[in-house]
Parts: C-alpha cells; sequence; structure tokens
C-alpha cells in the first residue's frame, strides 16, 4: 500500500496498540453476540410468533428504517462531539432494549410489534455507533496503520459469524429463541466497559471558523456538506454507487429467506445457524488476504474483483434444490460472499478514511451510510410484497440476477485504476475543488501527511454482501 501519511522506518504492529486492543476485543465480543441474535430474532418472529413471509420483511425493515431517518444528523452530531462516549452510550443502549426480549417472553406478553420497536431502537442507536465508530478509528491509529487495524477488526466479524451463528443455533436449541437473545444483550454490556476503559486522549471536535458575533452553520448546512463532499467526489461516489446497488437486492432476497430455509427447504434453526456459519468461513479467508491483494493486483482492482465475485454469490442460493441437497449450494455462497465482503470493506474503508479529512469524518461516514444503507429498507419491503404475492424463490432469483450488475459503477470509475491509496494531497485538492464549484462552502483543505499523522494517532449468512 502507499506510504503517503506514514513515518519512515517499519509500523510496529497494533498487537502492541493497548487501546486499540481494547477496541477490537471490545468489537470481537459485541459482534460475537450479535450474530447470535442474527438467527435468533427471525427465529422468533417465525418460529415462535407464526408470521408471515410481509411480517418477516418488515422485522428487518424496522431495523433498517434508522439508516435513513437518522443517519445524516448522526454524522453532524459525531463531528461536533466526541466519538468515544457515543459508542459507549450506543452498546448500553442496545444492551437494554435487547434484554426486553428474553423478559417479555417468560412474562408471556411477547409479540411481533415488540420485535419491530426492538428493531428500530437498536437499528437508532447501531446509526450513532457505527459512524462514530468509522470516524473514531483514524484518531486511534496511525493513517499509515488503517488498513492493518480494518484488516483486524474483519477477523473479529469473520470469527464471529463463523462461530457466532451455529452457536446461536445450539443455544436455541437448548434454552429457546427467545432467551438465546439475553447473549448478545450481555456482550454489548461488555464491550461497553471495554471502551469505557480506553485512555488514549480523544482531539476534540473541530468548530468551523466563523466571524465574531456570527452564528456557526446550522444542522441543515452541515448535512449538505456531506452530501456535497460525497456526491462531489470521484472515488466516494462510484463506491457508494456499487454498495448501494448491491445492498438493495440483497436485502430483497434476505428478507424472505429465513422463511424460504425454514418453511420450503425445511431446515432446522441448528441446521441453518450451522451452514451459515460454516459458509462464513470466506470471512476467516478474506480477512487474511484483504491487505495483500492489493500488492499484487492494484487496490482498485481488489475492489473490483471483490464486487464480482460477492454479486455471484447470491447466485448459487437461486440455483439451489428445494430441499436439503441445498445445503453445499448454501454453504459455497456463503464462503464466496464472505471473503467477497472483507476484501470489499478492509480496501474501500481504508481509503475512505485515508482520503477524508479529520473533520469531515463523521459526515462522509453518515452520508455514504446513508446512500449504501438506505437502499435496504426499500429492499427489505419490495422482497417482503414479491415474496408473499409472486413467491419466495421467484422472489430470491430476482434478487440475484439484480445484484449479479452492482460491479457495474466501479468498473467505469476512477477507482479501478487506482495502483494504492492515493495521496490525501491530491485527493482533498480534487474534492475541494469539485464541492466549491458545487458552491460547498466549507471544503476540506489539502493536508500534508505530518499533519495527517498527527491528528490520527450485520447481516448473517450469505446476505448483503458490501458493508459500508
Amino acid at each position: 500500500m502507499s506510504d503517503v501519511a506514514t513515518p519512515a522506518g517499519p509500523r510496529p504492529s497494533l498487537l502492541h496498540h493497548t487501546d486499540f486492543l481494547k477496541i477490537w476485543t471490545a468489537a470481537t465480543i459485541s459482534l460475537f453476540g450479535s450474530q447470535v441474535s442474527a438467527i435468533a430474532i427471525p427465529t422468533i418472529a417465525i418460529n415462535t410468533l407464526n408470521v408471515s413471509p410481509f411480517e418477516a420483511a418488515l422485522l428487518g425493515f424496522f431495523e433498517m428504517l434508522p439508516f435513513i431517518l437518522f443517519t445524516l444528523p448522526a454524522g453532524v452530531w459525531v463531528d461536533r462531539l466526541r466519538r468515544r462516549p457515543i459508542l459507549i452510550a450506543g452498546d448500553l443502549g442496545r444492551a437494554v432494549a435487547l434484554a426486553t426480549i428474553p423478559i417479555a417472553f417468560a412474562a408471556g406478553s411477547l409479540t411481533v410489534l415488540q420485535l419491530y420497536v426492538v428493531a428500530f431502537a437498536t437499528g437508532i442507536l447501531t446509526v450513532f455507533f457505527d459512524v462514530a465508530d468509522q470516524s473514531y478509528l483514524p484518531s486511534l491509529v496511525s493513517a499509515g496503520q488503517l488498513i492493518e487495524a480494518n484488516a483486524k477488526l474483519q477477523v473479529s466479524q469473520s470469527a464471529a459469524q463463523v462461530g457466532g451463528q451455529g452457536v446461536g443455533g445450539a443455544i436455541i436449541g437448548l434454552v429457546s429463541a427467545p432467551f438465546a437473545v439475553i447473549v448478545d444483550s450481555v456482550s454489548f454490556l461488555a464491550s461497553a466497559a471495554l471502551i469505557f476503559l480506553v485512555r488514549r486522549p480523544e482531539p476534540g471536535p473541530e468548530r468551523p471558523v466563523v466571524a465574531e458575533g456570527a452564528r456557526g452553520p446550522g444542522m441543515r448546512s452541515e448535512i449538505g456538506d456531506g452530501l456535497r463532499y460525497v456526491g462531489g467526489h470521484p472515488l466516494l461516489r462510484s463506491i457508494a454507487a456499487c454498495t448501494g446497488t448491491s445492498n438493495f437486492f440483497s436485502s430483497l432476497m434476505f428478507s424472505i429467506l429465513f422463511v424460504y430455509l425454514y418453511r420450503v427447504v425445511e431446515l432446522s434453526p441448528l441446521t441453518v445457524g450451522l451452514v451459515f456459519g460454516l459458509g462464513n468461513i470466506g470471512f476467516l479467508v478474506g480477512a487474511g488476504m484483504s491487505s495483500r491483494i492489493p500488492g499484487r493486483i492494484g487496490l482498485g482492482r481488489t475492489i473490483l474483483l471483490a464486487a464480482v465475485v460477492g454479486g455471484v454469490a447470491p447466485s448459487l442460493i437461486a440455483v439451489a434444490p428445494e430441499n436439503s441437497a441445498a445445503i453445499p449450494f448454501l454453504l459455497v455462497a456463503g464462503v464466496l460472499a464472505g471473503w467477497a465482503q472483507v476484501v470489499y470493506n478492509v480496501n474501500q474503508v481504508s481509503l475512505r478514511q485515508a482520503i477524508t479529512p479529520a473533520r469531515m469524518q463523521g459526515r462522509m461516514n453518515a452520508t455514504m451510510r446513508f446512500i449504501v444503507w438506505g437502499t435496504m429498507p426499500p429492499g427489505l419491503i419490495i422482497g417482503g410484497v414479491l415474496g408473499s404475492n409472486l413467491g419466495l424463490h421467484e422472489t430470491i432469483w430476482i434478487g440475484a440476477i439484480g445484484g449479479l450488475f452492482a460491479f457495474l459503477p466501479i468498473l467505469f470509475s476512477q477507482v479501478v485504476g487506482l495502483r494504492e491509496i492515493p495521496p490525501i494531497e491530491a485527493e482533498t485538492t480534487a474534492a475541494a475543488d469539485t464541492a466549491a464549484n458545487a458552491g460547498m462552502a466549507d471544503a476540506p483543505e489539502p493536508r500534508t501527511p505530518a499533519e495527517i499523522e498527527g491528528e490520527r494517532g450485520s447481516w448473517p449468512g450469505p446476505g448483503p454482501a458490501p458493508d459500508s
């Protein structure tokens, strides 16, 4: 990778970075717990509450709706506030929300409406947590360590998805799905405690310079800055288009996938958990390769390759037979999707973080998340409608075919020509010029590598591939 913004000489491994290890451990624990809920909550809706395919799709819709409603304001607040307290509050809030599910079940009052409310509440907290999380990392590690840091975090996600879903299926079999959710609630408490123990001082938020007596920019103005920054940046807008397209069609398919596997293929929760867990070995393989592939074929081609493979993977679910013989197809689909997701995310997220000024990190990440996850609620609703009226297998085919073309925005963009992360000066200057031409008042200033160095210190199974 490029040595821009990196001091001369070998960089110390992040294994010796105490505060990063706390963040990494916190992420590992919470990701593992979330994989248990990813199996348990749909199982509660489908098998315990016996909901329809459309009602099952609404569960994902309410979880993803906050990414349309709150992501852009979250980006502004993340840039105005310190990020670590936001992370702690997000973990504690999700722990409380999830704990209401087993409590209501034990009291005999659990309904699908409560699941929707919990999904919406945890979705709001996840919006703020994720935007703050991606914006906090560049202040914790140096710019030259971002790819290593993101790769290690993806290893955790990979391990969690391999082990968490299989364990989740087993826990459901032992104590029932509602009580399995307790594991996720406790994992968020542990994560919050570890983040609280981080001791590296976090730089205060950068304040815009305004004339004496004048009011600073308002919420709408700062949201607009983020939208113009991403929309005016040729690399960011191409990545957003690719990821958003993939997430739309993957969500369309995933909205009815559990219903399809339980009611058509007739797999048990334990089998589904084991299939997804074993299929997610692709995450581990991808995490080990994600930082090495760009050195062989270039950064842009690595991102393109991952987008192509991620688009092909869901096709294997569509062509699988409608009986237990579908298991090998699901396994291979999971391996390919997991590999593609990790390789894509490590490289495109690192690229985004490295080329964006610190004071724009929150708004950039929020705008990207608004675009690429904002396509998911419509995909979930459309998938639920199609699954209820057209058929479950037919809906999976529509999602698989549409996802095949998600790589096109990368193919026809400047991203594909990148050999490595471009110099920060060139990228921020280009973004500033584009934004200025569009009337952006708060365009990012070009900065030197030394300045940057100084200030920088799911979905289960073969679901949506590229995240953001």
